[in-house]
């Protein structure tokens, strides 16, 4: 019987989120590392400030590729 590699799933769009608060952070002036350096209370600001940005722009994402699948989906049909 062979064996397979177990891994925990993972969100597909994990990576697309993690650029979005990356690029969030740079334009604030930081980087993932450099905000280790805030005090607690500055960072848990930036970074739910970044998470929000990226919820949205996620969003947008989202909205963009359901519209594209139904455009698609209704010249097929």
């Amino acid at each position: 019987m062979s064996e397979r590699a177990e891994r925990p799933l993972q969100d597909p769009m994990a990576p697309l989120e993690r650029a979005f608060i990356e690029q969030y952070l740079r334009q604030q002036g930081h980087t993932l590392d450099s905000i280790l350096l805030l005090a607690t209370e500055e960072r848990r600001v930036l970074m739910v400030k970044a998470g929000r940005e990226a919820a949205v722009r996620l969003a947008e994402v989202d909205a963009r590729s359901a519209y594209v699948h139904e455009i698609h989906g209704a010249k097929e049909g």
